[in-house]
């Protein structure tokens, strides 16, 4: 079975469908509550409309979202490319000020489970996640949006091809999308360049960035029809692959947030008593502003493990006094998950200190976005928020080849793949 293959995408018409920004969305699991109203009511052709569905009283929202989907396949707002192809893409956008490019390809995966070269995920996933969408899928049977993959890219792959052909190519999708991030795709589909990625990258280990629930749903995809097929599987129909968009880690283009937390306690904390339990595995320092906060959060984040806390107005650092705490505290883990702030955090703060249930954590939210978290703290007293560095990319592909997976929502891949640009429709079955 080919690593990666080519195929013939489904994209928007447009000759239907002139802007394209009006109609593409987010990946679903980004998206809140009011940003799914925005884009329902942005446009009828928005694909939020497929991929999340309102919850409507008396209605399948996934039964309606095969509806909407065969719809437009039949109205030729979404169309098939003729001939199958890779579909290079690039972002370019701005953090922190600085202007950034990241390249890649849009393909599609295979399912199988070579040993050879096999496909790493790092994060858990939630069974009522991954229920949601193999609901959805077998209702349109196609994957709506493609999982992002980080690989080594021994051969340069990306840039050889792309600079052999993207500069010789117009752009066939252009967006900008609300971050101001452009979007452009290119359709690769001559046998020699289609050849060289699919040979080019047989033998590289797969890292999962972002798509863990999707992966996962799709593999049982497969295995359901593996099992209504019978004796007629063959191994290579459509849905033994699922899409996916490959990229490199090259730090000029590929860009990790760190993930912070918002915990709403049940009580109001005690800040001087925290402080005191905090400071047996931390140097505690309370900054003054804000803005030297953050400073110094960034800024230490290179050299030692360190966590942030706010609360009434204040703000504090966790500096971890030395790294063999961990080793007594998180025994039973390895070094490459115990070295991650994001573990620190969880088994040294919440469990340790603030004597939570790790496997039962309630009313917790994530975010990239620390000054919301502030603000929501101040506006109500049982909250209580705690910042996190990124997690390296070194790290995510040491705990992935270690067969370890890193605690809930550890990483967030700036900026996201849209959902919308190219859609993969699976075999009928």
């Amino acid at each position: 079975m080919t690593r990666i293959k080519a195929f013939r995408a489904l994209v928007y018409n447009q000759e239907k469908v002139a802007d394209l920004k009006q109609v593409v969305c987010p990946p679903y699991d980004v998206i809140s509550p009011s940003a799914q109203e925005k884009l329902h009511e942005r446009s009828l052709h928005n694909f939020i409309h497929i991929l999340l569905g309102k919850d409507l009283p008396g209605d399948d929202k996934y039964r309606r979202a095969g509806v909407i989907f065969r719809a437009w396949l039949k109205d030729d707002i979404l169309i098939q490319d003729e001939r199958p192809g890779v579909y290079f893409y690039s972002q370019q956008y701005v953090i922190r000020g600085e202007k950034k490019t990241r390249l890649g390809f849009i393909a599609l995966l295979s399912l199988g489970d070579e040993k050879k070269s096999p496909v790493f995920g790092h994060e858990n996933t939630h069974s009522a996640a991954k229920l949601d969408r193999f609901k959805l899928i077998k209702q349109v049977k196609a994957n709506l949006s493609p999982i992002f993959i980080v690989f080594q890219d021994k051969q340069r792959i990306i840039q050889r091809i792309f600079q052999k052909n993207i500069p010789l190519l117009k752009a066939f999708i252009e967006v900008t999308d609300d971050e101001k991030t452009v979007h452009k795709l290119w359709r690769i589909d001559d046998p020699l360049s289609l050849k060289a990625i699919e040979s080019g990258t047989n033998d590289e280990n797969m890292f999962i960035a972002d798509g863990h629930h999707r992966y996962e749903v799709s593999c049982a995809y497969r295995d359901l029809m593996k099992e209504k097929l019978q004796s007629q599987f063959t191994g290579e129909e459509d849905f033994n692959y699922c899409l996916a968009y490959f990229t490199n880690p090259d730090p000029r283009g590929l860009s990790i947030l760190p993930i912070h937390r918002l915990l709403r306690l049940e009580s109001k904390l005690d800040i001087n008593d925290f402080i005191i339990r905090a400071k047996e595995y931390f140097d505690v320092d309370q900054i003054k502003d804000r803005v030297r906060f953050l400073f110094l959060m960034e800024k230490a984040g290179c050299t030692e493990h360190l966590i942030g806390f706010y609360k009434e107005k204040k703000y504090y650092l966790l500096r971890l006094k030395n790294v063999r705490i961990l080793d007594k505290l998180i025994a039973d883990k390895p070094k490459e998950y115990r070295a991650l702030d994001v573990a620190i955090l969880n088994y040294l703060v919440l469990k340790n200190i603030l004597k939570l249930d790790l496997a039962n954590l309630q009313n917790i939210s994530y975010s990239p976005d620390p000054v919301e978290f502030m603000k929501q703290v101040d506006n109500d007293p049982l909250n209580i928020a705690f910042f996190l560095n990124p997690v390296k990319i070194e790290q995510i592909i040491n705990v992935a080849l270690g067969g370890n997976k890193m605690p809930l929502k550890s990483t967030y891949f700036y900026p996201k793949v849209l959902s919308g640009l190219v859609v993969n429709k699976l075999d009928k079955v």
